[in-house]
């Protein structure tokens, strides 16, 4: 096999993608990729260089064709970016970064496998020949060769312990998802609560009709330019009032609006007669997945209608099978959201690191298990886990 490295996602055929992809979730659409580089979202001058991985066995040199590299018989494919920082990866290494710093030492560039911006577990590699254990070797050589000081595999699917080298370590998060067990409807799915869990979520339900605010659900190409502008704007709101930039510019969500409008839901409040808040997802054939919020006023529970409560609404009336809603928020959980281990892998380059970092995963690896359990005894179900 021929490994390379592309800096541009225009360099790899959309169609050795798309063949490769054997994944329903729309962020791993040519796509989803494609609108972030292309809208600047994603790039080198915010700290995301394309770095994408193709396994290929031509052992011939390749040219360009019509702004692509013509590669031969493309095998496996793995997104990849160069970062400078740590922001929007949801995989927290700041203190990695932190402790190099200390010793006087770099700790950007890493090698990262990921959907910039996009905490969502998935196959981070595309192959239908390859499992992502395989590719270690190829991603360690090519820190070793280059001035690269360790590769990450964020948000991915599980790994066997014993097919993990002695250098890659395991870390796990906690995230919330909601699943969908046959319910009917929202008040079937209620049924399921304690009482007193379910009252609180009638009540919240009900404060949205009391204040006169009207909800409403519009899929991707029914979305007018009015609404994707407003969206935009509470989009920049809520980075703005955490005094951060927002991730990502206007362009992509243009683009995406054409390109991937299939996959795309906005829900609206409106409040006398005046937009005031929204929330944007994505969703596939199994998967509701909640991304985006903002609002320009505020409202009493306005944030649990449009980012959870509508969202299982959806899924019971489209037959979804689950709703990922993000990362972190322990107030999903008193709504029916299910603590969920997430996985991630790491390679580290320098020595002295490696004992440290390893150990710190092993000892956040059994928080994150406590934690687990400690978020399921808190779950609203008469029965834990509704069974």
């Amino acid at each position: 096999m021929k490994a390379q490295f592309f800096d541009s996602i225009k360099q790899i055929s959309s169609a050795d993608w798309q063949r490769l992809n054997s994944s329903s979730c729309p962020f791993l659409n040519y796509e989803f990729f494609n609108s972030l580089e292309q809208s600047l979202s994603a790039g080198a001058e915010r700290g995301w260089q394309a770095h994408h991985l193709v396994l290929s066995d031509d052992n011939e040199s390749s040219g360009f064709e019509s702004n692509r590299f013509a590669i031969n018989n493309v095998e496996a494919i793995m997104p990849m970016y160069l970062k400078s920082h740590s922001w929007g990866e949801y995989v927290f290494d700041w203190d990695w970064a932190e402790a190099y710093q200390q010793n006087n030492l770099t700790y950007y560039p890493k090698l990262v496998a990921t959907l910039p911006f996009t905490p969502v577990t998935s196959d981070k590699l595309l192959s239908n020949k390859f499992r992502q254990n395989q590719l270690f070797e190829v991603l360690s050589t090519h820190c070793q060769q280059q001035e690269i000081n360790s590769w990450h595999l964020l948000f991915c699917p599980k790994i066997a312990e014993t097919e993990l080298p002695e250098d890659v370590y395991q870390r796990n998060t906690v995230q919330f998802q909601w699943f969908n067990k046959n319910y009917t409807s929202f008040e079937d799915y209620l049924d399921s609560f304690v009482a007193r869990k379910r009252k609180n979520t009638k009540k919240e339900r009900l404060s949205i009709t009391q204040q006169g605010i009207n909800v409403r659900q519009i899929l991707g190409s029914d979305i007018s330019s009015a609404e994707l502008e407003f969206f935009y704007l509470t989009y920049q709101l809520t980075y703005l009032k955490r005094g951060h930039t927002p991730h990502l510019t206007f362009a992509f969500f243009q683009q995406i609006m054409v390109t991937m409008a299939d996959s795309i839901l906005l829900i609206i409040a409106n409040h006398q007669e005046k937009d005031v808040a929204c929330a944007l997802f994505f969703y596939d054939d199994k998967q509701l997945y909640g991304r985006y919020w903002g609002a320009t006023e505020e409202f009493n529970n306005l944030h649990f209608e449009l980012c959870y409560y509508q969202g299982i609404e959806f899924c019971i009336k489209k037959g979804l099978q689950s709703f990922h809603s993000g990362t972190q928020g322990e107030h999903k959980i008193q709504r029916g959201f299910e603590p969920i281990l997430t996985y991630s892998y790491h390679w580290i380059k320098h020595p002295a690191f490696k004992v440290a970092i390893k150990n710190f995963c092993k000892q956040e690896q059994q928080h994150m298990l406590t934690y687990q359990q400690q978020c399921q005894q808190a779950l609203p179900f008469r029965v834990q886990n509704g069974n």
